[in-house]
């Protein structure tokens, strides 16, 4: 029987009761739909599937999306990336390390994601945490002479400006990246499609540009929302086990991942991606 549990007084559902490789009703499915837009995460325990039984069930919150590189996805399989510290023949297998800030996922699009569902094959026994935090409930929370100051405003959104921000061991980006990546404007403020509800809009470590704002001031302004955003009381930390998979709305949320010991311990999770709308 479906069950439903708040993982914290702000952000976060377990839902239990639920096999996300086998059928699942129309009605047990309204419900969880439901209660992912009113919480932003859902954590589903000891599953276990096959990377198109996870499509499958992905599929149906909406289309599925491929922006990540394709050296990363599972063979035979292009809507799934691996995330993981495994290597086969010499080669990696995946990504092995993404996401160590806050973010939220491909905002340097035009349709940035709606959501992603991640599943643990395999983890270590400390470390690869993901902490999530609810930017509506951020928003909500903030006073009011700050939301008049921001409800209106656009931020620019720099891929190239926050490489060596995010991937400092990387090499500087190239002309063909550079030309491939153009700034996007995005809403400070984004309005979800499906609620109406509104939502902080400030993932990134970077101290992006708030259109027709001195840069001075709004360096200092991306920073404080972000800070603002990111306190105890909006976040939940998810400490993964094998089976665990973990549904995040991105139009309401921003995560980050933590480190773990990648020479001693393995790692092998699954993303799959649900293709959004513009921001607004």
């Amino acid at each position: 029987m479906l069950s439903l549990r708040p993982l914290t007084d702000t952000i976060g559902t377990e839902v239990s009761g639920i096999d996300l490789a086998g059928p699942i009703s129309g009605r047990d499915f309204d419900r969880i739909y439901a209660t992912w837009l009113n919480t932003t995460i859902l954590l589903f325990r000891n599953q276990s599937m096959t990377p198109q039984q996870q499509i499958d069930f992905s599929r149906r919150f909406g289309d599925l999306l491929v922006y990540t590189r394709s050296e990363n996805a599972l063979p035979d399989h292009p809507e799934v990336l691996v995330l993981s510290n495994l290597k086969k023949d010499g080669k990696a297998i995946g990504s092995s390390a993404s996401g160590r800030y806050w973010h939220s996922d491909g905002h340097y699009l035009k349709c940035p994601p709606a959501a992603s569902l991640l599943y643990a094959a395999e983890v270590p026994p400390s470390g690869g945490d993901t902490w999530f935090a609810n930017m509506q409930a951020a928003y909500d929370a903030l006073p009011a002479e700050i939301k008049v100051q921001i409800d209106s405003r656009q931020v620019i959104i720099s891929r190239v400006k926050s490489r060596p921000y995010n991937y400092p061991e990387k090499p500087p980006v190239t002309p063909e990246e550079r030309a491939a990546w153009p700034d996007m404007p995005q809403p400070l403020v984004r309005t979800h499609p499906r609620t109406g509800r509104k939502a902080l809009y400030v993932g990134g470590n970077v101290p992006w540009n708030v259109v027709g704002m001195p840069e001075a001031e709004s360096n200092i302004l991306i920073p404080e929302l972000q800070s603002f955003a990111t306190q105890p009381r909006f976040i939940y930390i998810h400490r993964w086990r094998a089976g665990d998979a973990i549904l995040w709305d991105n139009r309401s949320s921003i995560h980050r991942a933590t480190p773990y010991d990648e020479v001693n311990h393995q790692r092998l999770m699954y993303r799959t991606t649900i293709a959004g709308e513009e921001a607004f």
